[in-house]
This record gives structure tokens, sequence and C-alpha cells, in this order.
């Protein structure tokens, strides 16, 4: 099959499999992008998770994590739900988390995908990642042409905004690459920046992760938060949609119709009342495939005793 064939079959799969978007890169070291993040990494901005300075040549060349490597192929999934938690309930749940647990969602249509293309194609080698593997996800999907990062840090696409899980599939089949949008639309726009509690998001599109309000509800593992943070969470208790809220790019974000997200009606109408006393036991019943369940109940109980501290 000819190389146009082989990258419009990648792209009606992915279609098939429901995805919004894919883009196309040839694979190649990202050399600007390993000098941004060497950079963001020696100032600390990664907080506490350590994690981030680990296999950085992983993380810069996808030929380390796919021997033989020609094509990196980014995906974009829909999470944006078409209702929200109720009023009743002041402890807020970022978007992302409403459903079923994202890696088990994406996961499998990854190795669909592959399976699919092999089942075509022949035989071909690649590994699918969701944001657990050493992969700069908004790097290729910036290379790919599905958008331009905007400066809270998120890709940002011209006609559904930013409420989008990025899957990447990197393979040895050769593919054609799509080009990269000459510019941001960002333009002169700081809302995100001017709206940000924690000033976590700086100029330059860099953002202090170690600011960052989904960084102190879900990845930091410390019992207590920073007493300097005490009032500036604005009631989000796992993860944080403020600066995508505020993005003007986001009005025309469009619900999914994935049956697979549908939203945890727990979630959405626990009130502040039940989210205080819930035990542990009922946590892991609601939580169980749940995203929420990353942060583990000592730290959501933790999260929700701050706010209620603050």
């Amino acid at each position: 099959m000819s190389l146009e064939k082989n990258t419009t079959l990648v792209k009606s799969l992915a279609r098939t499999l429901g995805f919004s978007y894919c883009g196309i890169a040839k694979a190649q070291r990202l050399d600007d992008d390993a000098r941004r993040l060497e950079n963001w990494l020696s100032k600390g901005m990664h907080g506490k998770m350590n994690y981030m300075e680990d296999h950085f040549e992983l993380r810069i060349d996808p030929t380390k994590l796919v021997p033989g490597a020609k094509s990196v192929i980014t995906l974009l999934f829909n999470y944006y739900p078409a209702i929200e938690q109720t009023a009743e309930s002041t402890f807020k749940v970022s978007r992302y988390a409403y459903g079923k647990d994202y890696h088990d969602v994406i996961r499998p249509k990854l190795r669909s995908l592959l399976e699919q293309l092999q089942a075509e194609i022949g035989h071909i080698g690649g590994r699918g990642f969701v944001d657990s593997a050493p992969v700069l996800e908004r790097s290729w999907a910036l290379r790919s042409g599905l958008g331009w990062i905007g400066k809270n840090g998120n890709l940002i696409t011209k006609k559904n905004g930013s409420y989008f899980f990025i899957a990447t599939l990197i393979t040895d089949l050769e593919l054609n690459s799509d080009e990269p949008l000459a510019k941001d639309f960002c333009g002169n726009c700081t809302k995100c920046i001017d709206s940000c509690p924690t000033e976590a998001i700086k100029p330059n599109k860099v953002v202090d992760g170690s600011k960052c309000i989904s960084y102190f509800t879900v990845e930091l593992k410390d019992l207590i938060i920073p007493e300097q943070f005490k009032g500036k969470f604005e009631n989000r208790m796992f993860g944080c949609d403020i600066c995508q809220e505020v993005c003007p790019w986001n009005r025309f974000s469009s619900p999914h119709e994935h049956d697979e997200l549908k939203p945890n009606a727990e979630i959405l109408s626990l009130t502040d009342k039940e989210w205080i006393s819930l035990t542990e036991e009922n946590f892991k019943k609601i939580f169980k495939d749940s995203a929420i369940k990353r942060a583990k109940y000592t730290g959501i109980m933790r999260n929700i005793t701050f706010l209620n501290n603050s």
C-alpha cells in the first residue's frame, strides 16, 4: 500500500474508534523540547513529581521507545461533558474525572488501532501511550498540526477548544506527515494567566507545576498542602479547570458522545456533607473505575480538610 493509502487508513480507523482528531508527525529527536524540559526541571517546576526527571532520553526521542520508529500518530479524545456537578456541592472535581478512568478507556482503543493496522497492512511495530509513559504528547500534537500550545500549556484546537485527552501511537510504519499550524491564536489574551489563583501560569507558555492546583490535589502525596496556598483553590478538590473555563476558545467545546465517559452520577451529585463523611470503603466502591482513585482516599480527605480550613 502507498504512503497516502496507509495514512488515509490510519485516520479513518481513528475516527471509527471515536477519536476527534488524528495528526501525524515524523519520528525524530525533539531537540528544542529537550532544552525546554531541561530548563523547566532545573528550576524545580515539577515539584515533587520526581518521575519527570526519569527517562529523559526516552521523552525526547521516540526511537528509544520504539526501535525503528518512523511516525508518531497523535489522537485527541473529547471529554467535555454535557452536564456539570450540582450546585449543592462546592467541592469541585475536574471534568476529565467525571466518568471512567480515561486510561482504561483509551488504552484498548490504541491497541485496537494497532491491531487493525496490522490486519490491513501486515507486520508493523508500535506502542500506544496515554499519559503514563515518558512521551511529550503536546509537542507531538503541535508538530502534527492538531492545534497550538496555549499560554496555560494546554493544546488548543481552533474548532473545539482544549477539553481533549491526548493519546500517542509510535510506529515503524512510514506515513505522510501533517503540517504544523503557522501560528498560535492566543494573541494578546492573558485570561488564563490572570485567572490562575496560585499564579502557576507564567509568561512565555511556562507553567510552574509546583504551584498548580492539579499538582496539589492529584500529584502531591504529602499529608499537608502548604499553608501559603490556603484560600486560593476556589473549592477545587480534584484537579482544576479554571484556565480552561476562562479560555475563549472553549466556547467552541461540544459535549462528547462517549458512553465510556458517561459521568458517574454520584460524582456529580454528592453533597459537601456526603463528601466529608465518605468512608474509605465507600470511596473504593464509588471510585473504583474513576481517575479520582489516583489521589487515594487519604488524598481526597486531605484536600477536603484543606478546603474546609481555608
